[in-house]
């Protein structure tokens, strides 16, 4: 354990990151938990606690996005193997009609992984925002034929976010919190709008970057651009959440994985939608989470192939071992003050060799 508390601790002292807070457990309970460092070191400091909000970034995927697909496909209302012109209609482009559901969760779709759309939106309402961003990502070409290739994409999910509202009738911050955030008691999990003051005192977030665009350090509102634009969250980005909450949130989704409950999903869903994908071949995505690529993994080298992982830009991140029943949530701000801080892409794979190691040692 000691080397593990000072593995976080040196993260702090380098560099990597102004704070953290490190949450690890298995599917029952909280194995082990530290919190280093600082939540904000401008324009004032301010220490870091075990409940600080953060601005997860993509992370908004797989603990909201994919969770209000899983809900509705769990209720009947859609399917996986729907295309786009199914759901939002005959303004679907013809070369996008055959876009899948699959397609947009596993990230093969065949849209590019990001454009800047928030600079070609200008200063309008965030709903007609939305609308025009929606359909600024059905105009964009794509840059190969869906279903060949795998390639991370933001679009892909401002479209699903889009088909979650069109068949569930809900926002996506009122589906999730309705069927997941609020029956397990995660207050401090939640969606931002842009034009409203931050829910919590602001010294219970911690800070991004001090961003270019906005001219100030973004603090209690969402840090992507496209998203701030979108009214604050769109179903790539924008979710904010405390490494407690997110680790019971996972908690829950492993249980139903193993078959403990399936009060909330089907456990056969929850499985089918954590498998690693065969097509389109060599991809690491299973529906909607990463899963350890051969060489160079942001888990470390112990995870089991039988893992699912996924990162927030913000520097936030969690990986689960399915086969170890083993859950660490790692947050950082780690683009405090600046995005160009990069040192975590080495620091990531060392820690998660470090709580493996632990782990297994406690487990002897």
């Amino acid at each position: 354990m000691n080397n593990l508390k000072n593995i976080v601790s040196w993260g702090v002292r380098s560099g990597v990151y102004p704070g953290c807070v490190l949450v690890v457990g298995n599917s029952r309970r909280i194995l082990f938990e530290m919190h280093a460092g600082h939540a904000c070191i401008n324009p004032e400091t301010v220490a870091i606690r075990k409940d600080t909000i953060f601005d997860v970034a993509s992370l908004t995927k797989p603990l909201a996005t994919v969770l209000g697909v899983m809900k509705l496909i769990n209720d009947g209302l859609m399917d996986l193997d729907q295309h786009l012109k199914e759901v939002l209609g005959d303004g679907v482009p013809e070369d996008k009609r055959h876009i899948s559901i699959r397609h947009l969760l596993s990230h093969c779709s065949g849209l590019p992984e990001w454009k800047p759309f928030y600079e070609m939106v200008g200063s309008i309402d965030p709903r007609e925002a939305k609308s025009k961003i929606r359909n600024l990502v059905l105009g964009t070409p794509l840059d190969y034929e869906p279903g060949k290739k795998a390639v991370y994409s933001d679009l892909g999910y401002i479209l699903l976010e889009w088909v979650v509202e069109r068949i569930s009738g809900l926002t996506l911050s009122e589906l999730v919190s309705r069927y997941f955030y609020a029956p397990l008691g995660l207050t401090r999990t939640f969606f931002q709008l842009a034009n409203e003051e931050p829910r919590f005192p602001i010294e219970d977030y911690a800070a991004t970057e001090k961003c270019r665009w906005r001219g100030t350090v973004i603090r209690g509102h969402v840090h992507d651009e496209n998203a701030y634009v979108m009214g604050g969250y769109s179903g790539h980005a924008g979710l904010f959440s405390t490494a407690l909450d997110a680790y019971y949130l996972c908690a829950c989704l492993v249980q139903h994985y193993y078959g403990q409950r399936s009060d909330m999903l089907a456990s056969r869903l929850v499985r089918e939608f954590l498998e690693r994908q065969s097509d389109p071949a060599g991809t690491t995505w299973t529906l909607g989470w990463d899963t350890p690529s051969p060489e160079g993994s942001s888990a470390g080298k112990f995870f089991s192939k039988n893992s699912i992982g996924h990162l927030g830009f913000t520097g936030t991140s969690v990986w689960i071992d399915l086969d170890r029943d083993l859950i660490v949530v790692f947050f950082t701000n780690r683009i405090h003050p600046i995005r160009d801080n990069e040192k975590i892409r080495d620091f990531r794979p060392r820690l998660h060799d470090a709580v493996v190691t632990w782990f297994e040692g406690k487990n002897d």
